[in-house]
């Protein structure tokens, strides 16, 4: 075989070789949800005290639950005791359907007497079958004559939350591979090389989520639903942003040299070094949120150091190979020069020049930018927002808190868990109790876990 010939044979084993990992491992990126978790202790300090009533809870029941409150609201005056007693009715039979504990509140009328309050609790471990356990709570509390019931509580809210973030990862995809496109389009002029980078960067998310999956799967990492669409963005910006880096400098050379292998050789060597730093520069920074108190943070740091170890491997193997096979190909039909003159762009040439004349002027001018913009820091509320106002439509749940706030006490639809020492259970509960009868009537309770060995706390 001609030595020509055997030049190729490397290009194209690299590019079947990405062919076939993205091939085996493209399905990865829609099943991290298998192993992910969206524990709410997740996005809380590890030194909270609410955090740490989390973990204790675990000890006082077999399984975590969320709890559906269930709120009905007379249409004419006041709730009727039939009212009350077949609200109580449909609490006991939502208490059997699927994903439900069996536990039940009873219905506790509102002190205006013109709503209900009942509370169901659901397994916490149901995931996506939150929605349709949520569904069947709200089919089965309906028939109560008289009254229009909503579904309130964090076992709602989860479930309008996995209908607004259904797809969303598809979506974050999507809608980052098209503004990658269209910048590709308009920078390069060129059809072939944003779909060599666009497959490139889909390359590279596929590796990165296998790997993740296959860490994740054994407990080395944590993946929840935050997560993986930060990782989408970072491994699809990242391979973008480093091709970019070897695709211009390839441009640059192919008219300084006859040999596309030649070219590729110079625009390699003078790009994998900046490549490699700015992959290491962003993977140390994204390790640095294993010093976070969250343990969401915390997860994040890792999983994106892979999915950007995986961009960096991949602009500095599968688009090389492909822009050699591909050579000026790949730049139709603005394909550069064959002249021996690199190419000159007016705008950046003026640009370069006026850096190059007044240095000390364009710092100055950038410094001050930066600095006005990070006047507004100060102005910055990191304080989070409630729950109810993730949502920019109108949800059910958000509909039902409104109604809940108007007929009961506030913290009615997310009730406090207070852990003590057996020991003096009977006396904070009795200042419990007293609390909210002066916080201007108690909320109904939330369904009983077993009581703990006298030796726990």
């Amino acid at each position: 075989m001609p030595p020509r010939r055997i030049r190729f044979l490397i290009p194209l084993a690299l590019v079947l070789a990405w062919l076939a990992l993205g091939g085996a491992f493209g399905s990865f990126a829609g099943r991290l949800t298998e192993v992910s978790t969206n524990d709410r202790a997740a996005f809380l300090p590890q030194s909270a005290e609410s955090t740490r009533v989390a973990a204790l809870e675990k000890g006082f029941q077999a399984q975590g639950s969320l709890p559906v409150i269930v709120v009905w609201e007379a249409r004419d005056g006041s709730v009727t005791a039939e009212q009350r007693t077949a609200a109580d009715r449909a609490l006991r039979a939502a208490a059997t359907v699927p994903g439900a504990t069996g536990q039940v509140s009873p219905a506790l009328p509102s002190k205006d007497g013109r709503a209900l309050q009942g509370v169901v609790a659901l397994r916490s471990d149901l995931g996506r079958q939150t929605v349709d356990s949520v569904d069947a709570v709200r089919e089965r509390v309906a028939p109560v004559p008289g009254t229009t019931v909503a579904l309130a509580g964090p076992a709602a809210i989860a479930a309008d939350l996995g209908g607004a973030f259904a797809g969303i990862d598809g979506l974050l995809l999507g809608v980052a591979l098209g503004v990658v496109l269209v910048i590709l389009l308009a920078v390069y002029r060129s059809l072939l090389l944003p779909l060599l980078v666009i497959v490139g960067a889909v390359f590279a998310l596929g590796v990165a989520c296998a790997l993740v999956y296959v860490l994740a799967q054994h407990g080395v990492v944590r993946v929840d639903g935050q997560i993986q669409g930060l990782l989408s963005i970072l491994v699809i910006g990242a391979a973008t942003d480093y091709a970019l880096l070897l695709s211009a400098r390839f441009r640059e050379e192919l008219p300084l040299h006859a040999d596309r292998f030649a070219a590729m050789r110079t625009a390699w060597r003078r790009s994998a070094e900046p490549i490699v730093a700015s992959g290491l520069t962003v993977a140390l920074g994204l390790l640095v949120l294993l010093l976070s108190d969250l343990t969401n943070n915390r997860a994040l740091g890792p999983v994106g150091a892979i999915g950007i170890a995986c961009a960096v491997v991949s602009a500095l193997t599968f688009l090389p190979a492909a822009l050699v096979l591909c050579g000026r190909a790949a730049y139709w039909p603005a394909r550069p020069p064959a002249d021996g003159c690199p190419p000159v762009h007016g705008v950046w040439r003026r640009v370069a020049a006026l850096v190059g004349r007044r240095p000390r002027a364009v710092w100055a001018s950038a410094l001050a930018a930066l600095l006005a913009c990070a006047a507004f820091a100060p102005a910055l509320d990191a304080r989070g927002v409630a729950q109810t106002d993730l949502f920019v439509k109108e949800q059910p749940s958000v509909v039902a808190q409104r109604v809940l706030s108007a007929h009961f006490p506030g913290g009615s639809g997310n009730p406090a868990v207070i852990v003590v020492k057996a020991d003096r259970a009977d006396a904070v509960a009795g200042a419990a109790r007293a609390g909210a009868r002066g916080g201007g009537g108690a909320a109904p309770p939330p369904p009983a876990p077993p009581r703990p060995p006298a030796d726990r706390p």
